[in-house]
């Protein structure tokens, strides 16, 4: 997994000085400014907790390394059946080399509701921070395997002095004591082996007991069924981001309906005291 960060950050980081040379910071600092006003990605996620009920980031992407392409792809329509179907939030992959991602993804499905959006990406620099509120986003993701201490921390200011919110990405209990240091109440727990790439609710099962209370869990990759949710409520986690397993049904609204159908549960982790 080392081998394939280290080429993620190749092309990333030839991205961002490709992208830098074509619109200078000073310029995409001014489109940020002009931009939208964030829409509270916690928020949004803390109001449905407060209710007791699950929070569900939708995801949007075009494709994904090991299953390909997604049929009839269309990033506002997609936004519309996962807001119709209960999301509380969407994240939208902007990443091309892997996922075939692109900004026009992230813009036409913002435009397309009023939940707010997380740009899902390989974040390295603060001028990528930047890049995405100039875009519309409303948070930022930070994989706590994929940068050091203070390129993350350097990438949280950079969200904050924005008004955006930060997921930050945890794969184990170290990253997980890494993120811990970081001021974001967020904290994604990945579900998937980064060196066999196989999904086990067992991670989220192991590190979900040991967030502080006034972190909010977010359960990622391996969740397909309510009970998977009811697994994750059971040891803490209200709020999941699920893409790929809804994105492939005819019906996604009724996915969406389908996957959030279950029993209410007390005090979810992250909730208003």
């Amino acid at each position: 997994m080392a081998d394939i960060l280290r080429s993620i950050e190749a092309y990333k980081r030839a991205e961002i000085a490709a992208a830098k040379r074509a619109r200078p910071l000073a310029e995409l600092e001014s489109a940020a400014r002009a931009a939208s006003a964030p829409r509270g990605f916690l928020r949004a996620i803390e109001g449905r907790l407060a209710q007791g009920q699950s929070a569900l980031i939708a995801e949007i992407k075009k494709a994904s390394p090991s299953k390909g392409l997604i049929p009839d792809f269309d990033p506002p329509a997609l936004a519309r059946a996962y807001a119709r179907g209960g999301a509380c939030c969407l994240s939208v992959l902007t990443d091309t080399p892997s996922f075939q991602g692109a900004p026009e993804h992230l813009i036409t499905a913002r435009a397309a509701t009023d939940l707010p959006v997380l740009r899902k990406d390989f974040m390295y620099e603060p001028y990528q921070v930047v890049e995405a509120r100039a875009w519309g986003a409303d948070c930022i993701l930070i994989i706590m395997a994929a940068v050091d201490d203070a390129a993350a921390r350097d990438l949280e200011d950079a969200a904050f002095a924005l008004g955006m919110d930060v997921l930050i990405e945890v794969h184990d209990r170290g990253e997980l004591e890494r993120a811990l240091v970081c001021r974001s109440r967020l904290i994604g727990i990945n579900n998937r082996d980064l060196k066999t790439f196989d999904t086990t609710l067992a991670m989220s099962q192991g590190l979900a007991p040991l967030l502080p209370r006034e972190r909010v869990a977010v359960g990622e990759s391996g969740i397909f069924t309510p009970a998977d949710l009811e697994l994750l409520a059971a040891c803490g986690i209200s709020t999941f981001l699920v893409g790929e397993s809804l994105m492939r049904q005819v019906d996604v609204e009724a996915a969406t309906r389908a996957l959030l159908a279950r029993q209410r549960h007390e005090r979810p982790l992250g909730a208003a005291e």
